[in-house]
Protein backbone atom coordinates (compact mmCIF):
# COMPACT_ATOMS: atom_id res chain seq x y z
CA UNK A 1 0.00 0.00 0.00
CA UNK A 2 1.43 3.49 -0.47
CA UNK A 3 0.13 6.41 0.56
CA UNK A 4 0.00 9.38 -1.92
CA UNK A 5 -0.20 13.41 -1.02
CA UNK A 6 -0.59 16.20 -3.94
CA UNK A 7 -0.02 19.50 -2.58
CA UNK A 8 -0.74 23.35 -4.14
CA UNK A 9 -1.38 26.65 -3.31
CA UNK A 10 -3.51 29.76 -4.51
CA UNK A 11 -3.30 33.16 -4.02
CA UNK A 12 0.66 33.71 -3.53
CA UNK A 13 1.12 36.59 -5.36
CA UNK A 14 -1.86 38.70 -4.26
CA UNK A 15 -2.03 41.38 -1.59
CA UNK A 16 -5.97 40.73 -0.99
CA UNK A 17 -7.06 37.64 0.08
CA UNK A 18 -6.01 34.50 1.42
CA UNK A 19 -3.24 32.48 0.63
CA UNK A 20 -4.51 28.98 0.62
CA UNK A 21 -2.42 26.15 0.36
CA UNK A 22 -4.39 22.71 -0.37
CA UNK A 23 -3.36 18.80 0.01
CA UNK A 24 -4.79 15.66 -1.32
CA UNK A 25 -4.55 12.18 0.05
CA UNK A 26 -4.59 8.94 -2.02
CA UNK A 27 -4.35 4.95 -1.50
CA UNK A 28 -2.68 3.11 -3.71
CA UNK A 29 -3.28 -0.39 -3.42
CA UNK A 30 0.57 -1.25 -5.01
CA UNK A 31 4.19 -0.18 -4.68
CA UNK A 32 5.24 3.74 -5.09
CA UNK A 33 6.82 2.84 -8.44
CA UNK A 34 3.48 2.30 -10.00
CA UNK A 35 1.85 5.47 -8.82
CA UNK A 36 2.59 7.25 -11.41
CA UNK A 37 0.99 5.13 -14.05
CA UNK A 38 -2.26 4.19 -11.81
CA UNK A 39 -2.92 8.41 -11.76
CA UNK A 40 -2.20 8.41 -15.94
CA UNK A 41 -4.72 5.59 -16.56
CA UNK A 42 -7.85 7.28 -14.14
CA UNK A 43 -7.07 10.31 -16.38
CA UNK A 44 -7.35 8.20 -19.50
CA UNK A 45 -10.27 6.82 -17.91
CA UNK A 46 -12.43 9.60 -15.90
CA UNK A 47 -10.26 12.27 -16.97
CA UNK A 48 -12.66 14.09 -19.45
CA UNK A 49 -16.21 15.38 -18.39
CA UNK A 50 -17.77 17.24 -20.55
CA UNK A 51 -15.69 20.02 -22.29
CA UNK A 52 -12.56 20.51 -20.03
CA UNK A 53 -10.93 17.83 -17.76
CA UNK A 54 -12.48 16.67 -14.67
CA UNK A 55 -9.18 17.49 -12.88
CA UNK A 56 -6.16 19.71 -14.35
CA UNK A 57 -4.05 22.53 -12.93
CA UNK A 58 -6.83 24.78 -12.12
CA UNK A 59 -4.93 27.69 -14.25
CA UNK A 60 -6.05 25.20 -17.18
CA UNK A 61 -9.47 25.28 -15.73
CA UNK A 62 -10.41 28.41 -14.71
CA UNK A 63 -8.73 31.45 -16.49
CA UNK A 64 -9.52 35.12 -16.73
CA UNK A 65 -12.76 35.00 -14.63
CA UNK A 66 -14.27 31.66 -16.94
CA UNK A 67 -14.31 28.36 -16.41
CA UNK A 68 -15.60 28.52 -12.36
CA UNK A 69 -18.29 26.36 -13.28
CA UNK A 70 -15.94 23.61 -14.72
CA UNK A 71 -13.60 24.51 -11.43
CA UNK A 72 -16.26 23.75 -9.00
CA UNK A 73 -17.50 20.22 -10.67
CA UNK A 74 -14.26 18.81 -10.29
CA UNK A 75 -14.09 20.06 -6.47
CA UNK A 76 -17.35 19.27 -5.76
CA UNK A 77 -16.51 15.53 -7.78
CA UNK A 78 -13.88 15.13 -5.37
CA UNK A 79 -15.86 16.30 -2.68
CA UNK A 80 -18.16 13.54 -3.22
CA UNK A 81 -16.03 10.59 -3.02
CA UNK A 82 -14.69 11.83 0.84
CA UNK A 83 -18.12 12.90 2.76
CA UNK A 84 -21.45 11.11 2.24
CA UNK A 85 -22.83 14.48 3.39
CA UNK A 86 -24.07 17.07 0.20
CA UNK A 87 -21.45 19.95 0.97
CA UNK A 88 -24.32 22.34 0.16
CA UNK A 89 -22.79 25.84 1.94
CA UNK A 90 -19.33 27.09 3.30
CA UNK A 91 -19.10 25.99 6.96
CA UNK A 92 -19.81 21.99 5.32
CA UNK A 93 -16.90 22.75 3.20
CA UNK A 94 -14.80 24.35 6.00
CA UNK A 95 -15.50 21.15 8.01
CA UNK A 96 -14.93 18.50 5.16
CA UNK A 97 -11.46 20.88 3.99
CA UNK A 98 -10.37 22.07 7.27
CA UNK A 99 -10.55 25.84 5.44
CA UNK A 100 -10.26 28.55 8.25
CA UNK A 101 -13.78 30.06 8.65
CA UNK A 102 -14.95 33.43 8.31
CA UNK A 103 -15.90 33.69 12.44
CA UNK A 104 -12.51 34.99 13.97
CA UNK A 105 -12.13 37.46 10.57
CA UNK A 106 -15.22 39.30 10.36
CA UNK A 107 -14.31 42.03 12.56
CA UNK A 108 -11.32 42.19 9.74
CA UNK A 109 -13.92 42.68 6.31
CA UNK A 110 -14.12 38.72 5.81
CA UNK A 111 -17.58 38.50 6.68
CA UNK A 112 -20.19 36.72 4.37
CA UNK A 113 -18.68 33.06 3.81
CA UNK A 114 -21.32 31.26 5.68
CA UNK A 115 -24.13 32.29 3.57
CA UNK A 116 -22.65 31.20 0.79
CA UNK A 117 -25.00 28.16 -0.87
CA UNK A 118 -22.98 25.81 -3.01
CA UNK A 119 -22.11 25.12 -5.73
CA UNK A 120 -22.30 28.33 -6.74
CA UNK A 121 -22.18 27.99 -10.68
CA UNK A 122 -21.82 23.98 -11.41
CA UNK A 123 -24.94 21.70 -11.90
CA UNK A 124 -24.94 19.33 -8.90
CA UNK A 125 -26.19 16.49 -10.95
CA UNK A 126 -23.59 16.87 -13.18
CA UNK A 127 -21.30 16.87 -10.17
CA UNK A 128 -22.52 13.84 -9.01
CA UNK A 129 -22.36 12.14 -12.48
CA UNK A 130 -18.58 13.64 -12.92
CA UNK A 131 -17.94 12.08 -9.05
CA UNK A 132 -19.29 8.46 -10.25
CA UNK A 133 -17.63 8.27 -13.00
CA UNK A 134 -14.28 8.96 -11.08
CA UNK A 135 -15.16 6.43 -8.70
CA UNK A 136 -15.39 3.93 -11.30
CA UNK A 137 -11.80 4.26 -12.66
CA UNK A 138 -10.33 4.86 -9.19
CA UNK A 139 -11.35 1.45 -8.19
CA UNK A 140 -10.27 0.00 -11.75
CA UNK A 141 -6.63 1.39 -11.45
CA UNK A 142 -6.63 0.72 -7.36
CA UNK A 143 -7.03 4.15 -6.15
CA UNK A 144 -8.73 5.67 -3.25
CA UNK A 145 -9.27 9.58 -2.71
CA UNK A 146 -8.88 9.74 1.00
CA UNK A 147 -9.31 13.24 1.49
CA UNK A 148 -8.79 16.88 1.14
CA UNK A 149 -7.10 19.53 3.26
CA UNK A 150 -6.61 23.07 2.85
CA UNK A 151 -4.97 26.19 5.01
CA UNK A 152 -6.31 29.58 4.45
CA UNK A 153 -3.79 32.36 5.17
CA UNK A 154 -5.60 35.40 5.65
CA UNK A 155 -3.61 38.39 5.39
CA UNK A 156 -3.21 39.23 9.37
CA UNK A 157 -2.07 35.79 10.29
CA UNK A 158 0.28 35.73 7.27
CA UNK A 159 1.50 39.47 8.05
CA UNK A 160 2.16 37.94 11.81
CA UNK A 161 4.42 35.28 9.86
CA UNK A 162 6.51 37.87 7.95
CA UNK A 163 7.10 39.70 11.36
CA UNK A 164 8.72 36.68 12.84
CA UNK A 165 11.09 36.80 9.97
CA UNK A 166 9.92 34.47 7.64
CA UNK A 167 9.88 35.45 3.53
CA UNK A 168 7.05 34.87 1.34
CA UNK A 169 8.65 31.68 0.17
CA UNK A 170 9.83 29.93 3.93
CA UNK A 171 5.59 30.93 4.85
CA UNK A 172 4.75 28.75 1.57
CA UNK A 173 7.25 26.00 2.64
CA UNK A 174 6.02 25.69 6.03
CA UNK A 175 2.35 25.30 5.72
CA UNK A 176 2.75 23.18 2.47
CA UNK A 177 5.43 20.67 4.69
CA UNK A 178 3.39 21.07 7.94
CA UNK A 179 0.23 20.11 6.24
CA UNK A 180 2.09 17.23 4.17
CA UNK A 181 3.42 16.30 7.52
CA UNK A 182 -0.21 16.05 9.08
CA UNK A 183 -1.42 13.96 6.53
CA UNK A 184 1.31 11.71 6.44
CA UNK A 185 0.51 11.15 10.40
CA UNK A 186 -3.03 10.95 9.56
CA UNK A 187 -3.19 7.69 7.12
CA UNK A 188 0.52 6.00 7.55
CA UNK A 189 2.47 4.20 8.08
CA UNK A 190 1.92 3.02 4.17
CA UNK A 191 5.50 3.79 1.87
CA UNK A 192 4.31 7.67 1.23
CA UNK A 193 5.05 9.85 -1.64
CA UNK A 194 4.62 13.51 -1.30
CA UNK A 195 4.25 15.27 -4.37
CA UNK A 196 4.36 19.22 -4.67
CA UNK A 197 4.34 21.66 -7.57
CA UNK A 198 8.02 23.53 -7.58
CA UNK A 199 8.13 26.64 -4.71
CA UNK A 200 9.56 29.54 -6.90
CA UNK A 201 13.04 29.56 -7.27
CA UNK A 202 14.18 27.69 -4.37
CA UNK A 203 15.86 24.41 -5.26
CA UNK A 204 16.81 22.96 -1.78
CA UNK A 205 14.23 21.56 0.39
CA UNK A 206 16.38 18.80 2.47
CA UNK A 207 16.24 20.57 5.71
CA UNK A 208 13.10 21.62 5.43
CA UNK A 209 11.63 18.39 4.99
CA UNK A 210 13.96 16.68 7.86
CA UNK A 211 12.31 19.58 10.22
CA UNK A 212 8.68 19.84 9.30
CA UNK A 213 8.27 15.40 9.31
CA UNK A 214 10.90 15.42 12.33
CA UNK A 215 13.02 12.73 10.53
CA UNK A 216 17.02 13.01 12.04
CA UNK A 217 18.39 11.89 8.61
CA UNK A 218 17.00 12.96 4.82
CA UNK A 219 18.80 12.22 1.81
CA UNK A 220 18.73 14.16 -2.13
CA UNK A 221 18.01 12.50 -4.87
CA UNK A 222 18.05 14.80 -7.24
CA UNK A 223 18.42 18.79 -6.74
CA UNK A 224 18.21 20.23 -10.31
CA UNK A 225 15.80 22.93 -12.02
CA UNK A 226 12.97 21.21 -12.65
CA UNK A 227 13.47 18.67 -9.83
CA UNK A 228 14.14 18.40 -5.79
CA UNK A 229 13.11 15.14 -4.71
CA UNK A 230 14.75 13.52 -1.52
CA UNK A 231 13.77 10.16 0.34
CA UNK A 232 13.89 9.06 4.44
CA UNK A 233 14.04 5.31 3.85
CA UNK A 234 13.72 4.66 7.37
CA UNK A 235 10.21 6.71 7.37
CA UNK A 236 9.52 5.13 4.31
CA UNK A 237 9.05 8.43 2.35
CA UNK A 238 9.99 10.15 -0.76
CA UNK A 239 9.12 13.94 -1.23
CA UNK A 240 9.15 15.71 -4.79
CA UNK A 241 9.13 19.32 -5.86
CA UNK A 242 8.64 19.23 -9.11
CA UNK A 243 8.04 22.30 -12.32
CA UNK A 244 4.91 21.60 -13.54
CA UNK A 245 3.61 19.11 -10.60
CA UNK A 246 -0.30 20.06 -11.88
CA UNK A 247 0.41 17.21 -14.28
CA UNK A 248 -0.08 14.84 -11.66
CA UNK A 249 -3.43 14.71 -10.72
CA UNK A 250 -3.36 14.33 -6.92
CA UNK A 251 -1.24 18.00 -7.22
CA UNK A 252 -3.73 19.14 -9.47
CA UNK A 253 -6.39 18.66 -8.04
CA UNK A 254 -5.07 20.33 -4.45
CA UNK A 255 -4.65 23.19 -6.51
CA UNK A 256 -8.27 22.97 -7.74
CA UNK A 257 -9.00 22.97 -4.22
CA UNK A 258 -6.71 26.00 -3.08
CA UNK A 259 -8.20 28.10 -6.02
CA UNK A 260 -12.05 27.27 -5.29
CA UNK A 261 -11.43 28.00 -1.51
CA UNK A 262 -9.64 31.36 -2.25
CA UNK A 263 -12.34 32.17 -5.04
CA UNK A 264 -15.14 31.83 -2.84
CA UNK A 265 -13.27 34.06 0.10
CA UNK A 266 -12.81 36.67 -2.51
CA UNK A 267 -16.99 36.44 -3.38
CA UNK A 268 -17.62 37.12 -0.14
CA UNK A 269 -14.64 39.71 0.81
CA UNK A 270 -15.94 41.55 -3.01
CA UNK A 271 -19.71 41.74 -1.65
CA UNK A 272 -19.06 42.83 1.44
CA UNK A 273 -17.28 45.83 0.63
CA UNK A 274 -19.56 46.33 -2.31
CA UNK A 275 -22.24 47.27 -0.09
CA UNK A 276 -20.17 49.08 2.07
CA UNK A 277 -18.75 51.54 -0.92
CA UNK A 278 -21.25 51.68 -3.74
CA UNK A 279 -19.86 51.20 -7.37
CA UNK A 280 -16.84 49.84 -5.94
CA UNK A 281 -15.41 47.49 -8.63
CA UNK A 282 -14.43 44.09 -6.98
CA UNK A 283 -11.00 42.95 -7.32
CA UNK A 284 -8.62 39.33 -7.65
CA UNK A 285 -6.25 40.97 -5.14
CA UNK A 286 -3.53 40.76 -7.51
CA UNK A 287 -0.82 43.98 -6.65
CA UNK A 288 -2.03 46.64 -9.46
CA UNK A 289 -5.75 46.01 -8.80
CA UNK A 290 -5.15 45.75 -5.73
CA UNK A 291 -3.76 49.45 -5.31
CA UNK A 292 -6.65 50.55 -7.02
CA UNK A 293 -9.09 48.61 -4.94
CA UNK A 294 -7.32 50.15 -1.93
CA UNK A 295 -7.54 53.63 -3.14
CA UNK A 296 -11.74 53.06 -3.57
CA UNK A 297 -12.18 51.78 -0.06
CA UNK A 298 -9.83 54.02 1.94
CA UNK A 299 -12.69 55.52 3.31
CA UNK A 300 -14.53 52.66 4.27
CA UNK A 301 -11.35 50.93 5.93
CA UNK A 302 -10.25 53.81 8.11
CA UNK A 303 -14.50 54.27 8.86
CA UNK A 304 -14.72 50.82 10.06
CA UNK A 305 -11.58 50.53 12.17
CA UNK A 306 -9.53 48.04 10.76
CA UNK A 307 -5.99 47.75 10.73
CA UNK A 308 -4.39 47.78 6.98
CA UNK A 309 -2.38 44.54 8.28
CA UNK A 310 -5.84 43.32 8.80
CA UNK A 311 -6.84 43.47 4.72
CA UNK A 312 -2.99 44.05 3.30
CA UNK A 313 -0.56 41.15 3.00
CA UNK A 314 2.61 43.09 2.48
CA UNK A 315 4.25 40.67 0.61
Amino acid sequence: MTLVIGTDEAGYGPNLGPLVVAATAWRLTGHPATADGAFAAVTAAAGNAGSSPLWADSKTIHRSGTGFAALERGVHAALALVDDEPVCDWPRLAATVGAIGPAARAAQGWAGLDSLPLPRAADPQACAAASAAARIALESTGLELLGIACRALYPQEFNQLLDRGLNKADILSQTTLDLAAEIAARFGPDDTLVWCDRHGGRKGYGALVARHFSLPLVQPIEETAARSAYTAPAARLTVEFCVGGEARIPVALASMAAKYVRELAMEAFNALWGERVPGLAPTAGYPVDAKRWWTAAAGAITAAGIPADDLWRRA
